[in-house]
């Protein structure tokens, strides 16, 4: 339940995201969520979406964000599909391995049924080889 957009900084991951999220609002009948290190693109998002900016909150690593996921998961049971722009940054992951948090992405995407669409600044060589088939879009 992982989709993955890489590419490195500024090869245009947010739009390709942004386009999808506002696309994907026609298509679904449930909740959509957008986490971004930022509200910058609030006007950008249809008003369906919900955003949130991660960097307001006090995660500090990568368990604590997955627990932040868990988080909103609980509170949402209609929730089915979760945006994660800036990933490496958000989920506290620059310069370190990120597979095994794509794995626990993947198993609660599975377990509650939310798709996961993530933005990741690597090319796609860079990726775990496990999740090179799930690159949707490389930039």
């Amino acid at each position: 339940m992982v989709e993955l957009i890489v590419g490195k900084k500024g090869k245009g991951k947010t739009k390709v995201l942004l386009d999808k999220v506002n696309s994907a609002v026609k298509e679904v009948s449930g909740n959509i969520v957008y986490l971004d290190k930022s509200t910058k693109h609030m006007y950008e998002l249809n008003n369906k979406v919900r955003l949130i900016d991660v960097t307001s909150y006090p995660v500090k690593n990568s368990d604590e964000f997955v627990g932040f996921i868990c988080g909103i998961l609980s509170q949402d049971h209609d929730l089915e599909q979760i945006y994660l722009d800036s990933f490496l940054k958000i989920a506290r992951l620059e310069g370190l391995d990120i597979a095994s948090t794509l794995e626990q992405l993947d198993e609660i995407g599975k377990q509650f049924s939310v798709k996961f669409v993530i933005s990741v600044s690597l090319d796609k060589e860079e990726l775990p080889q496990s999740y090179t088939e799930k690159v949707s879009v490389a930039l």
